[in-house]
């Protein structure tokens, strides 16, 4: 995306227009070093880190006179940036092409301005509009840099969940940093095979530019093994990575993972209400060559169908 459309460019300024024109000022000061600093933490293993960078300035220039308008505001102000920041990132076709879409999203979502702000909108927004993840299908961004730290591998051995592990760590030279994978909760109609296949492959032409990365990450419930025989429809999500080179490391139950494993699934619910599933947390790791071959066989089979 070389330019923001005329429409994007009314919407984002209606939304910025909400605030007062010295709130917009206020904002045009601050925008520069919070995006730096949001972006300095954009490695670190929480994906909400850049968000709070961001909030932490609005907090120190506005203090208690700080409304969720002021968040779209700040979105906005960075979104008309975004074009310059895609550019920046020497993005493939395969992320380029779902600007539009997302973008477009961005904008119908401030324009709404629901109250509260959710906090996981929130951090999904300031990574978005910084090009610090970008977009992998439609319902999956991509983080461009996030750690893999020996410590995980060496919890998952010692707790007993495989030393298969630091061979595949140490083969993978995974601690490098990798690309990692989020789902959009405000838009799932790619949370499928199909869609989790495009997420992937854009991640390997992603990586195809990047050298110096080691594969990509996914971290979440819908990784763990019991999932196979209690929610048999989810199952791809873990084979298809682990069929093709990927390989997994345990994180551990919480609360967040149990609250998200039940929401969408009643048989989830019941066995977690009676004690017989404890929802865990794993990562799915995926290195480079792996994954890239994949998706070079994945583009060769449907080139091969279409003739």
């Amino acid at each position: 995306m070389k330019a923001l459309g005329p429409d994007l460019i009314a919407r984002f300024t209606a939304v910025r227009d909400r605030v007062s024109a010295a709130d917009r000022e206020t904002l045009a000061a601050l925008a520069p070093a919070a995006a730096e600093s949001a972006a300095a933490s954009a490695p670190h293993w929480d994906f909400d880190q850049p968000g709070h960078r961001v909030e932490e300035a609005l907090q120190q220039a506005f203090a208690d006179r700080l409304t969720d308008d002021h968040r779209r505001a700040m979105i906005a102000h960075y979104a008309f940036d975004l074009p310059g920041r895609i550019a920046a990132e020497h993005l493939p076709e395969a992320s380029l092409e779902l600007y539009p879409e997302w973008i477009g999203r961005m904008a119908d979502f401030l324009t709404a301005g629901a109250d509260p702000y959710d906090r996981d909108f929130w951090a999904k927004d300031v990574r978005l509009s910084l090009a610090l993840s970008v977009p992998g299908a439609r319902t999956q961004m991509i983080d461009l840099s996030s750690p893999l730290g020996p410590g995980q591998v060496l919890r998952h051995a010692r707790e007993g969940w495989g030393w298969s592990v630091i061979p595949a760590y140490a083969a993978a030279q995974a601690w490098k940093p990798w690309l990692e994978v989020h789902t959009e909760s405000r838009e799932l109609s790619d949370f499928n095979a199909a869609g989790w296949d495009r997420a992937w492959a854009t991640a390997a032409e992603i990586l195809k530019t990047r050298p110096h990365m080691a594969g990509m990450l996914g971290s979440s419930w819908f990784y763990d093994p019991p999932l196979e025989t209690i929610s048999p429809r989810l199952a791809y999500l873990r084979l298809n990575p682990l069929q093709h080179g990927a390989f997994m490391v345990h994180q551990g139950p919480g609360d967040i993972h149990t609250e998200r494993a039940a929401t969408s699934s009643p048989t989830r619910k019941a066995l977690i209400e009676e004690g017989k599933y404890t929802a865990r947390s794993w990562i799915m790791a995926w290195p480079r060559a792996a994954l890239i071959r994949w998706a070079d066989a994945r583009k060769a089979a449907e080139v091969a169908e279409a003739a």
